[in-house]
């Protein structure tokens, strides 16, 4: 990439031609760039570093529903460019392509497990990169600001659970939804919590579960407390697939 004057000299646009008004123009106005930039000094010193997010969703390349057969595209966006040029196909990497008769599901973690073992090595920093505009050698290194997706596609990427009881990300064990009998669903309506003290909906009682809404919104988990959580669970699961999914039995 930087071996190119041109692309090289885009990659640093963020740093060098970006206006800087206040206004979200841009991911480097963006309060997480900014505090990635704080956390980490010498990281953001070099306005060559890369920003990547990660992008990636399955697909049947055959277009016929009845075919199982997916293809999963696992593709990496350089946010350092302008905007016009962050989504254009020569700047877009395509690292991985998952395929197979089955959706890879959860299993999809071990897909990706080379990849993240590049992006670890870009972010403990890669030496004898060359810029073409500086005409010097340089220690390129990188981070994984976010990721693209659906909502499935985000559980499955994460490991997080996106659907059933405890279906909602913020809340958690706190989700609280109710099972519909008859559709055999799940009704999350207890979305007044995340409104306002004195909105006027949290006392609407017929418009909703026959119920006024007192309650506070759930405290989202912090990075710590996350990694804290991940790891005790990650301890008592076991090695491999817990069980084979049993053949069915079903009457003819």
């Amino acid at each position: 990439m930087f071996q190119s004057p041109e692309t090289s000299k885009s990659l640093t646009w963020h740093a060098t031609t970006r206006k800087k008004d206040g206004f979200l123009r841009h991911p480097a106005d963006s309060t997480f760039w900014k505090f990635v930039d704080e956390k980490w000094p010498v990281f953001g010193d070099e306005p060559r570093n890369l920003r990547l997010a990660l992008s990636s969703d399955g697909f049947n390349p055959h277009s016929v529903q009845s075919n199982s057969y997916s293809c999963w595209p696992i593709i990496l966006v350089t946010y350092n460019l302008p905007p016009w040029l962050v989504m254009k196909r020569k700047h877009m990497m395509f690292s991985l392509l998952i395929s197979g008769p089955k959706q890879p599901g959860n299993d999809i973690d071990v897909h990706l497990e080379p990849l993240i073992d590049d992006l670890k090595l870009l972010w403990a920093g890669v030496s004898g990169v060359y810029d073409a505009v500086k005409n010097e050698i340089f220690t390129l290194r990188a981070v994984l600001f976010w990721t693209i997706n659906d909502f499935l596609a985000y559980g499955n990427l994460s490991g997080s659970i996106v659907k059933g009881y405890n279906g909602c990300l913020i809340c958690l064990d706190q989700t609280e939804p109710t099972r519909l009998k008859n559709e055999r669903k799940m009704s999350h309506n207890n979305n007044r919590r995340f409104l306002e003290n004195y909105h006027p909906y949290r006392k609407l009682k017929v418009a909703f579960n026959n119920r006024t809404e007192d309650r506070t919104a759930p405290v989202p988990l912090t990075g710590k407390e996350l990694l804290s959580r991940l790891e005790q669970e990650v301890a008592k699961l076991p090695l491999g697939k817990k069980y084979k999914t049993p053949k069915y039995k079903g009457g003819g």
